[in-house]
């Protein structure tokens, strides 16, 4: 994913097993450089993060919920289901 923020110039020291693997990412997926794919990499898992973490707080907010609201919740969508034209 090619982007047109601006870009942080640092160096950092990797295993060789980690250089390995991104000059192999490089080349399978034809990116203009191995910080490209890195970049990518880490644009990846924060995405990742972030949607493990917005899961986590729905599923708390639902969890709290109490069991009244949950049994009216429940009403209303098998009312909703109801209403949908099967076309």
């Amino acid at each position: 994913m090619a982007s047109t923020t601006r870009k942080a110039r640092r160096s950092f020291t990797l295993s060789h097993e980690s250089v390995t693997y991104l000059e192999v990412e490089k080349r399978q997926r034809r990116a203009p450089s191995v910080s490209a794919v890195l970049d990518d990499i880490l644009r990846a898992k924060r995405r990742e993060s972030e949607r493990e973490k917005l899961d986590a707080a729905v599923s708390a907010y639902y969890d709290s919920l109490p069991d009244v609201q949950v049994a009216e919740d429940e009403k209303w969508g098998e009312f909703a289901e109801t209403q949908l034209s099967l076309e």
